[in-house]
Order: structure tokens, then C-alpha cells, then sequence
């Protein structure tokens, strides 16, 4: 794959070269801050990046909203906690952080800028509306379940066929922009956080398949967590370990699904990966033959659920 017709803008090109700032530079700056994580307040500079609010924070990192001075316009800023970072993790990073520039699509969220800003390491992206995370806090049509898992489908699709694995899909990575466009971020980062992670000792099983939390990650394992974040969004159930079928939230999807998506969507949450879907490709492929029948069967119930209440009246 050539990575210069994919990752030639300008915007890549000064990412992976302050990427290239010396590592000694680096973690000698880190080891004289403390193992705490750090809090930036609104209205605190980073170079051009004025903070105006955390969004999130996780295990690994905290991210912020802020407004680039330059360019004018609202970003988000993923900081990794400083006692997290070491001189491997940052090795790890820039070659993932590379691997990642080479992805061009519209449902992945591409990286604007990775550097090193007063000893921080600091990863910009696009500022969202929403996570599918906040989005979950209410209802999902089934038309607009099909819809998110179609994009989140296509977008790890086109990573699987570039022989990359996400590792890290779930909801806090799927980020809704205006017109309900969806797109995945992290795409890079997520090896490198589940590395550093697994080695703290926190962090929780969420959306992991099982033999990606033993080390051995597929690209059956991110079948199997967008398969989790499907059956999330349908039922408003995540299922657990040990996965066995029927699982919690059964009754409510065969009320809102058709038998052939149930079928889909068991294949792909499958506890062993040789029984899923090969990759995302194959499931996408697969949803895309149920998904008229899948749409027909809820406009049948919506239809039939309208005429019992006016018969009621």
C-alpha cells in the first residue's frame, strides 16, 4: 500500500513529523511531573489550543474540548496521562500513529495533529456533536440502529481491508457528527492504550472479545464488539461474559427485530471467533442482504401497533 497517495496532506505530514521529536527529549520532561493525572482548566493555552471544557477521561487518557486560535474553529484533544507514558508506549505510537494517517474514509475520524506541546503529548481530532455513548441515554429507531451499524460497518471494513485491526471499538470511540454521520476514532491509538492499560492493571472488559483479553487479537474480535454495540443499541443491553445465548435482552429484541437480523447478530457475538463473521467486510455484507427485510418488518410493526391503538379508541 502506497502510504504517500493516501497520507500526503499537509496536515499528516507535520503530524508525523513532530512525531519524529526525539524520545530522550520527551521522557525527560515527563519524569519531572508527577503521577497524578493532570487537570487543565478552561481558558488554559496549549500552544495555539485554548481549553474550554473536558469532555471525557479515561484509564488512559482525558479529553478536552478547546478552540484552535488559528484556524478558528472548535477542536478535541486527547492527553494521555503523563504516568502512562514511556519511552516503549511512545515507540508504539509513532508507528501506529503513522499506520493510521494512511486511512482515508468517511466514517473513520482522521487524526488532525499529533505533537508534543509543553511536555504533553497532545492528539487532536475533529470536534463531534456527541458520542454514541451520550446517544444510547435515549430510544434508537430501528431504522436508525441499521443506519449507525451500517457506517460503523463500512468504515472498519475499509480498515480490515487494509489489514488493520481497531481493537478498541465502542461507543466513546464512535462519534456522531451533523447529519448523523458517524465515524470511528482512535484508529492508531487503541493498540497502544489497550497495551498500556492491560500493564496499569485497570481498565474493564466493556466491548473486548474474549481472545483479544487474553492477548490474541482478530479481526473477528472487532466483529465481535460492534456486534456488542449493535444488540446495545436494539435492546439497550450490553451482554457478558460468558455470552451464551439467549442472553439479557432476548425478549426484547425478537419484539423489535427480524428473525434473519437476530440470526446476523447472534453470528456475529459468537464467544469463539471461528464462528463469526471472518471480518467486517463479511458482516457488512451479510447486514446489507438482511437489512430490507429488517426494515420491512418494522414498518409491518409500527403498522400494526398504529391500528391496535386506534381500535382501542
Amino acid at each position: 500500500m502506497d502510504v504517500h497517495t493516501v497520507g500526503n496532506s499537509l496536515i499528516h505530514a507535520r503530524m508525523i513529523i513532530l512525531m519524529d521529536m526525539p524520545l530522550s527529549t520527551w521522557v525527560e520532561r515527563r519524569f519531572h511531573q508527577n503521577r497524578t493525572h493532570l487537570v487543565f482548566k478552561a481558558n488554559q493555552r496549549l500552544d495555539k489550543y485554548r481549553i474550554e471544557r473536558k469532555i471525557a477521561e479515561g484509564g488512559f487518557a482525558a479529553v478536552y474540548q478547546a478552540f484552535d486560535t488559528l484556524e478558528g474553529v472548535r477542536v478535541a484533544l486527547k492527553i494521555p496521562h503523563p504516568h502512562l507514558v514511556n519511552r516503549h508506549v511512545l515507540d508504539v505510537f509513532r508507528r501506529e500513529v503513522r499506520l493510521a494517517a494512511t486511512l482515508d474514509h468517511p466514517n473513520i475520524l482522521p487524526l488532525k495533529n499529533a505533537s508534543f506541546i509543553d511536555g504533553h503529548l497532545v492528539v487532536v481530532f475533529a470536534l463531534g456533536e456527541k458520542t454514541l455513548a451520550d446517544r444510547l441515554r435515549s430510544r434508537l429507531a430501528l431504522e436508525t440502529v441499521l443506519d449507525y451499524t451500517e457506517q460503523m460497518l463500512e468504515g472498519v471494513a475499509y480498515a480490515h481491508d487494509h489489514w488493520i485491526v481497531h481493537c478498541d471499538i465502542k461507543p466513546e470511540n464512535l462519534i456522531l457528527f451533523p447529519d448523523n454521520r458517524l465515524r470511528l476514532t482512535d484508529f492508531g491509538i487503541a493498540r497502544v492504550v489497550l497495551k498500556t492499560i492491560k500493564a496499569s492493571g485497570s481498565g474493564t472488559v466493556g466491548y473486548i472479545a474474549p481472545e483479544q483479553a487474553v492477548g490474541r487479537p482478530l479481526f473477528q474480535s472487532d466483529v465481535f464488539s460492534m456486534g456488542l454495540i449493535t444488540y446495545r443499541m436494539l435492546t439497550g443491553c450490553l451482554p457478558e461474559w460468558p455470552y451464551r445465548w439467549p442472553t439479557a435482552g432476548i425478549e426484547r429484541l425478537r419484539r423489535k427485530a427480524h428473525p434473519d437480523l437476530i440470526q446476523w447478530l447472534r453470528k456475529a457475538i459468537e464467544p469463539h471467533p471461528r464462528d463469526r463473521f471472518g471480518d467486517a467486510r463479511q458482516m457488512l455484507n451479510a447486514l446489507q442482504r438482511v437489512k430490507p427485510r429488517a426494515l420491512r418488518f418494522a414498518r409491518a410493526r409500527r403498522a400494526a401497533a398504529s391500528h391496535t391503538r386506534r381500535l382501542r379508541a
